[in-house]
């Protein structure tokens, strides 16, 4: 403890000091080498990491795409219902079911192969049983009310209690009857020849920052060899049309497992650029992967299935046959990031980096002061107290001032 007037003395003299640098050289082996270790592992950071690897010279933009497919192929089936047909693209290519202009953006870049179906043929609106579950099993028309209708079941019901069949009876519905049953999916699939479809992805991208425009059709693909090329990934990495079962097999899937109840596939297309190299270094690369769950320990609701009608008329009467078609969804995502020279980015890491270096001395100072044998002589070396009047003596035994 000190006097009130020692103390505001000594707060005083504390306001009105001023430190300056001051150059101690120690002659040691083993502080030198730590001190030039630092130093390394700092400018191996700024120069191997910020600049080689992480490109901390360059301005950087994120890319703006657009995506445009076409699918070709031709099936054959030959079924109880449908017999002998043909399925070209304008039957097996679904479009997209959209509920909003949000999700209608987000179906621009997939499409939907259909690679299986179940089909209800002849359906007209009338009476029928409803299919058994927990709110259409009956005894009685006490069981049923009329008017209720259930976004569970298939159609309105009319109050009646009717047999399904010999063992049961259901609450009879006003809806599209025959009704639909929740049979499984054929296996091997209908459309098995599906694997051999093939689809052009266009892809043009935008760097808006760089105005640089570019497209995944490269300059010296032409028409001779877009109408005969499929992507490769050794002999035709360029090729923009990719064959639907190699899409599968480079993501791990076998096509005709994954068609009988269907999914949803991802192709990334990666553009990452380097504006500093000339232009033609700028090329797409293609990745797949499955987006779906597919646990087998996990399997209610698998795959993937949409239900789609095919309306006609029937001696005057209004008829449709119900398609539940299951097929796989592809989506198509385009990721990337331009980077070119500019000054501003480069001052800055340059800046960072000098920060860093000198923090080199403080850290070999304070290991000097704290751990070296001689770090009471190198504390008086490195600090002098000097007054008005010359060197404070008795100040330099006692640089961190503990009286």
């Amino acid at each position: 403890m000190c006097c009130g007037g020692r103390c505001c003395v000594s707060m005083t003299q504390c306001f009105f000091d001023y430190s300056t640098s001051k150059v101690l050289v120690i002659r040691s082996k083993s502080v030198g080498t730590l001190n030039r270790f630092c130093q390394a592992v700092v400018l191996a950071y700024i120069i191997g990491y910020v600049c080689v690897l992480k490109k901390g010279y360059q301005d950087t933009d994120t890319v703006i795409s657009s995506v445009t497919t076409k699918v070709k192929g031709i099936a054959l089936t030959n079924t109880s219902d449908l017999g002998l047909r043909i399925w070209d693209v304008a039957d097996y290519v679904i479009p997209p079911q959209v509920a909003s202009r949000r999700e209608e953006a987000k179906e621009e870049n997939s499409f939907f192969v259909l690679t299986n179906l179940n089909i209800t043929p002849n359906q007209t609106q009338t009476r029928c049983a409803e299919n058994p579950g927990p709110g259409s099993t009956c005894t009685s028309g006490r069981d049923c009310k009329r008017g209720l209708h259930d976004s569970r079941q298939n159609g309105v019901q009319t109050g009646r209690c009717i047999q399904f069949s010999v063992t049961e009876k259901t609450c009879e519905v006003l809806a599209w009857c025959p009704l639909e049953k929740g049979n499984d999916p054929p296996d091997p699939p209908l459309l098995a020849e599906a694997m051999n479809f093939t689809v052009l992805i266009k892809n043009s991208i935008r760097y808006p920052k760089f105005n640089f425009n570019k497209r995944n059709i490269l300059p010296h693909v032409n028409s001779s060899y877009l109408s005969q090329c499929v992507f490769n990934r050794t002999t035709d990495p360029d090729c923009p049309i990719f064959r639907l079962g190699d899409i599968a097999s480079e993501a791990g899937e076998d096509f005709q497992t994954m068609a009988v109840h269907g999914g949803v596939m991802g192709v990334q297309i990666l553009w990452d650029c380097n504006l500093d190299m000339p232009e033609s270094w700028c090329m797409p690369t293609y990745t797949f992967r499955r987006l779906d769950n597919k646990d087998p320990d996990n399997n209610v609701a698998p795959g993937y299935n949409i239900r789609f009608a095919k309306y006609y008329k029937n001696g005057g009467k209004e008829s449709r046959n119900l398609v539940k078609g299951y097929g796989i969804r592809f989506e198509i995502m385009v990721f990337g990031k331009a980077g070119k020279f500019n000054i501003v980015p480069t001052l800055l890491n340059i800046g960072a980096g000098l920060a860093l270096l000198g923090l080199v001395n403080v850290v070999c100072d304070w290991i000097v002061l704290t751990f070296m044998r001689n770090r009471q002589q190198y504390s008086q070396e490195k600090y002098a107290y000097v007054g008005d009047f010359g060197l404070l003596s008795n100040e330099v035994t006692e640089p961190s001032g503990t009286g």
